[in-house]
């Protein structure tokens, strides 16, 4: 256990070492050599690229992976910066002789660059009284010049030589620590400079080439070993646009979204750019229509561009980058091959200017919100798209109108779905269309959409889920030009029946629907409202007799608290529960009932429930084939309890002699009748309805002048004998007059209108 405690202490230290005060490039040399410690002292871990000479200090997420950009690599072990083996020892324990520039290109293996720089004089320049910083391309980095590229060099008595050798030169010490990412130093060569980046993943690049052996001090500066030989900066993005009449299609996009002066201002871009021939791929005109419609042709000219210099060679695995546009793209690199969005399409990389980086694409990007909404659907929607071109939803979409598509993934294409007639599948796919552009951070409970078959759904926001009706909504929403995507996970089920319909229309809910009956709870079946009902069917109570059913509706108050603790107040759909924990809904009898989604299940009070989502208008029922009861619940009378044990059976039920259920004597709703006059400001009369006895009669009387309109409402009120109460009520333009008398315990509302 010890042991296993000082591996992981260790392997937290050495993946946290950047929390110090250095250097990117320094702490993964730091990195290098804590995973080489068994090697020697000053030994450094790299990795080298199979098959190739390409070597890094590398990241965690490389060394674990064992691979870079993709490709296997190899573990190699060499002395670390600055320091040289002794013959016969161990490791790297001698530091390396410190010499002036030029000798130390001989110790770094720059044996190319030394060469050079005698035949072209610069030598003395090098080695007088000052001090310099050198980034001596690699032997290998000259030999990638083309031939061609060779010859110039060597042209007016090596003048081309000297100045480009000049152009690597910075006449100033420079160390790793010292190139903060964005930092711009003047060359020795007049009117030149080079742009070093520095990223996170401690690759550090001048003019886009990368140090592959840095911080060789010497007594005149220091030397630094780069990949390539690198050329002067001329010119802004908007300069190589302009100057290129390949890119003229992208740049006429990028002059119509008026991004054409930005790329011409001071900055850190990348920009990803398609050539003519990626334009031409695409449909014959459709650049000449989205530069009509500034929108799209902004998100698709930003989708391109990047707030920040990503050089080819300090990409090693992909990474997520955010675009102007607000969307993101991923970079990556396949071997020697860079990558957007996962796809081979860079033909040119790395061209540097004063302002960026360029690369050239064989590809037009698209951010989705550039696109159709029909395009935004993936293969997993694959086939809903089927259904949503073979049924021609297209067609009943108007052109100018946004919509939102609620695509179904494709394993909810069960064959029992593929074998509903067209006709109806087509009705119920219609449901999937609203017409109407609607985000997710835009949807609230409560709110009505209207779909293309003109059925509204509702929303419903829960804790950890978004739903419309029954179908709730799964990750991957995509907003376009003209609406928006959002995935669900099962097909939109509507419906236009009440809870009392749907139970009765069932067939197995009829002695559910008796009891409700007797316990006074049948209106709420019928009557507006939002309902969850836990349902239990009849096979519930199969093992109850004739007389056990006539005991249980005997005692009418055990009865509503045993019904009620089946109902919630508010719609919960099984799409709507949080994964992982109880969901605790709080019922109408006032205890909370346990709710669980257990291996693509739902079970309530550990009761499964074999069918859910029976969707109604003022509510959902779920089937049950138990009957519920509060655990912990005891019953005081003998013969009820014998009873339930009888019917329920997956808990034990406590007997006190003597206790008493919570008396209910009422379920209460809070509602609003609206009263709008011609050219008069709406009134509202908020009350409770209750339902108690036998009702008598209560009138009001409102006297308005206007035309004489008559409106009637007729509620049960809950209360205690009064006597007539007059009340006269004062507004703009009119007199109010209203009378009240109630006679007997309880009485009926009538609310009479009368304008005069």
């Amino acid at each position: 256990m010890d042991k296993l405690l000082v591996v992981n202490l260790f392997v937290l230290v050495l993946c946290s070492v950047g929390r110090v005060n250095s250097s990117a490039y320094d702490k993964i040399v730091t990195h290098s050599r804590i995973r080489a410690r068994k090697e020697g002292p000053n030994v450094c871990a790299l990795q080298q690229v199979m098959g190739s000479s390409k070597k890094y200090f590398s990241t965690c997420r490389n060394w674990h992976k064992g691979s870079i950009c993709g490709k296997k690599a190899v573990v190699l072990y060499e002395c670390c910066p600055g320091y040289m083996k002794i013959e016969g020892m161990k490791g790297c324990p001698a530091a390396a002789p410190i010499d002036d520039v030029y000798g130390t290109l001989g110790l770094v293996k720059a044996t190319v660059t030394q060469q050079y720089i005698n035949e072209s004089q610069l030598r003395g320049d090098i080695e007088g009284p000052t001090s310099v910083t050198l980034f001596a391309p690699s032997n290998d980095a000259w030999d990638l010049l083309d031939p061609n590229e060779k010859l110039k060099l060597a042209e007016n008595e090596n003048q081309e030589l000297y100045n480009t050798l000049l152009f690597h030169t910075v006449n100033q010490r420079l160390v790793t620590k010292d190139m903060k990412n964005g930092l711009v130093v003047p060359t020795m060569s007049e009117d030149h400079n080079l742009y070093i980046n520095h990223y996170g993943n401690g690759v550090v690049t001048v003019n886009c080439a990368r140090i592959i052996y840095g911080n060789q001090v010497a007594t005149n500066g220091a030397v630094h070993v780069i990949d390539r030989v690198i050329r002067p900066v001329s010119g802004k993005i908007k300069d190589i646009l302009e100057e290129n009449e390949n890119l003229s299609s992208f740049t006429t996009a990028a002059s119509a979204a008026d991004l054409l002066d930005k790329l011409g201002e001071a900055g850190h871009y990348t920009l990803f750019v398609p050539t003519d021939e990626a334009f031409d791929k695409l449909p014959s005109g459709y650049l000449e229509r989205i530069i009509e419609n500034n929108a799209v042709i902004t998100a698709l000219v930003k989708y391109h561009l990047l707030n920040s210099v990503q050089c080819a060679e300090a990409i090693m695995a992909g990474s997520v980058y955010e675009t102007e546009e607000g969307s993101s793209i991923e970079i990556g690199c396949d071997g020697d091959f860079l990558t957007v969005n996962g796809i081979k399409m860079v033909l040119k990389k790395d061209i540097v200017t004063s302002n960026g980086v360029i690369h050239l694409i064989d590809q037009v990007l698209f951010p989705d919100s550039a696109k159709e909404i029909t395009e935004l659907m993936g293969e997993s929607q694959s086939y809903f798209r089927d259904y949503f071109s073979e049924m021609d939803f297209a067609s009943a979409m108007r052109p100018n109108l946004e919509y939102t598509l609620l695509a179904p993934l494709n394993g909810v294409f069960t064959e029992e779905v593929s074998s509903i007639a067209k006709s109806e599948l087509k009705l119920l796919l219609e449901n999937h269309i609203l017409k109407v552009k609607v985000s997710l951070s835009e949807l609230y409970t409560g709110q009505q959409l209207e779909t293309l078959s003109g059925k509204f759904l509702r929303a419903f926001i829960y804790r950890t889920a978004v739903c419309l009706e029954n179908a709730c909504m799964v990750r991957g929403s995509k907003e376009g030009k003209n609406g928006a995507l959002h995935l669900v996970g099962s097909l939109v089920k509507t419906s236009d029946k009440t809870l009392y319909k749907v139970l009765k229309d069932e067939g197995q809910f009829k002695i559910f629907l008796s009891l409700m009956e007797t316990a006074g709870l049948y209106d709420m079946l019928k009557e507006e409202g939002a309902y969850t009902i836990f349902a239990p069917t009849d096979d519930a109570f199969k093992e109850l007799t004739s007389e056990d059913l006539t005991l249980l509706k005997s005692d009418v108050t055990a009865l509503k608290n045993i019904l009620l603790y089946h109902i919630s107040n508010g719609i919960f759909i099984s799409g709507g529960l949080e994964r992982g924990v109880t969901n605790m809904l709080k019922t109408m009898q006032g205890l909370n009932l346990p709710v669980k989604f257990v291996n693509n299940s739902v079970n309530v009070n550990s009761v499964d429930v074999p069918d859910t989502d029976l969707m109604a208008t003022n509510g959902v029922v779920h089937v049950v084939k138990n009957v519920l009861y509060p655990p912990g619940l005891p019953v005081g009378r003998e013969d009820l309890w014998v009873l339930l044990q009888k019917l329920i059976k997956y808990i034990k039920i406590k007997f006190v002699s003597g206790y008493s259920y919570s008396e209910i004597q009422s379920i209460a709703s809070s509602k609003k009748i609206k009263i709008v006059y011609d050219d008069v400001k709406s009134t509202e009369v908020k009350y409770k309805e209750v339902v108690k006895a036998e009702p008598s009669l209560t009138k009001i009387t409102r006297y308005v002048e206007k035309d004489p309109t008559i409106s009637k409402v007729v509620r049960v009120i809950d209360r205690q004998p009064i006597n007539k109460v007059t009340r006269v009520i004062s507004g703009t333009g009119a007199g109010r007059k209203v009378s009240e008398g109630l006679t007997g315990e309880f009485g009926l509302l009538v609310l009479s209108l009368v304008e005069h």
